[in-house]
């Protein structure tokens, strides 16, 4: 289980690393947030989208496949993010102005709305709509690059 863990979090570091960081090094806040996120790659994050991600997030992260992201399980998983902001920067965290709250977005005490130390599939899948609130800062709907502004 354990060697599993270790391949997702390796697996996930390289994906990072691997995309691309052109709009970054430009100055663009919140691109690599759009890279990973934006699904169809129209410039725009729907909550669709984003519950779309967080469920495929979940299920990576749910290693022992119980329906939950427990305690143990949420170091890998919060491993996983720090290896992708340390890797994807830019001089902005990966996200730009706002990437505190992109990350606080999914944070086990974030997500973990009836307080047992675990984070259900509903509970992530839910924590979408406060996630999204969170990022949309212009409230038009949409999470672009505008909503991490400097």
């Amino acid at each position: 289980m354990h060697s599993l863990k270790t391949s997702l979090i390796a697996a996930m570091a390289l994906a990072a690393t691997a995309a691309p960081l052109m709009a970054q090094q430009q100055g663009n806040p919140g691109a690599h947030f759009l890279e990973n996120w934006d699904l169809d790659a129209n410039g725009e994050v729907t909550l669709s989208e984003l519950q779309t991600k967080r469920g495929d997030v979940f299920l990576t992260f749910d290693s022992n496949e119980d329906g939950f992201i427990d305690a143990d399980e949420y170091v890998y998983f919060d491993e996983a993010r720090a290896n992708d902001m340390k890797a994807n920067a830019g001089g902005q965290g990966g996200h730009g102005g706002r990437a505190d709250r992109a990350s606080q977005g999914m944070t086990l005490q974030n997500n973990d709305t009836d307080q047992d130390g675990k984070v259900s599939r509903d509970e992530f899948l839910g924590g979408a709509v406060a996630w999204m609130g969170m990022l949309d800062r212009d409230t038009d709907g949409v999470v672009t690059t505008a909503d991490f502004g400097r």
